[in-house]
Order: C-alpha cells, then structure tokens, then sequence
C-alpha cells in the first residue's frame, strides 16, 4: 500500500491547511517552540509534509515530556551528563524536532549497551587454519 500524500493526510485528519497550522499553533507555545519561522510568513507557507511531521513530534513531546526543558533533561539523564552546564545550554537552544531525535538515539545507544554489558562475550578459540584445527582436535582426542 502506498503512503498517502501530504495533501491528502492533511484533507483526512484536520481538513485544510489552515485547521492544522491552528492546531500545531496551539502546541507551539513558549514551552515547546523555538521560533525559526518567517514573521511575515509564519507557519501557512510551510510544507504539508513539514507540517504533519512537526504536529506529530509535538504531540509526542507533549504527551511523553510536557516542555523542552524535561526533554532535555531526559537526555542528560540517557548520557549521564546530568550536572553537565555546558551541554545543557548547547541542547536548550536546539528546536525540539532536533531535541526528540537526539532522546531516540541516545535511548537506542543505552538499550544497545545494556545488553552488551550485562552479558559477558564468551568467545572459543580459533584456528589460524583448518590444518590447526584438525592437528587441535587431533591433541585434544589423546
């Protein structure tokens, strides 16, 4: 099944352009934004797909988080980087599509590590060839 347009998610969740630039203006309040947009412009002459993809990253953060500020601490708890000043001032100033993307990774690399470290690598000793092998197996028979 092929992905639905743009223009057609947009027709099918809010029902024009103007209903979701409305509802990503609600999520887009000083706790979650950090304004990059043309003033003169502003959100209506940003992309459908643009659109869709920043309502679905805010209502994620909203839900998960609440404000930039628990997300960038959720990612200097990941990293253990909490008492970290410098980094804490570099994240803050990233918009949160950036910020969420940076959460999900560091997530994966904890997940990835965790696992690894839990469970030691047992690994058996190779032959250098298969002529070391079979003189191995041949010592190890005796």
């Amino acid at each position: 099944m092929a992905a639905k347009a743009p223009h057609a998610a947009v027709k099918e969740k809010f029902g024009d352009k103007a209903k979701l630039v409305a509802a990503l203006e609600k999520l887009t309040g000083d706790d979650l934004w950090v304004s990059r947009t043309n003033k003169d412009k502003g959100l209506a002459h940003v992309s459908n797909a643009k659109l869709l993809r920043l309502h679905a990253t805010f209502t994620l953060v909203k839900e998960k988080f609440g404000t930039r500020d628990k997300l960038v601490e959720a990612i200097l708890e990941i990293d253990n980087r909490v008492k970290d000043t410098g980094l804490r001032e570099k994240l803050s100033a990233w918009p949160v599509p950036r910020l969420f993307d940076a959460y999900k990774s560091a997530s994966k690399r904890k997940a990835a590590a965790a696992p690894a470290a839990k469970a030691p690598a047992k690994v058996a000793p190779k032959a250098a060839s298969p002529k070391a092998a079979k003189k191995v197996a041949k010592k190890e028979s005796r």
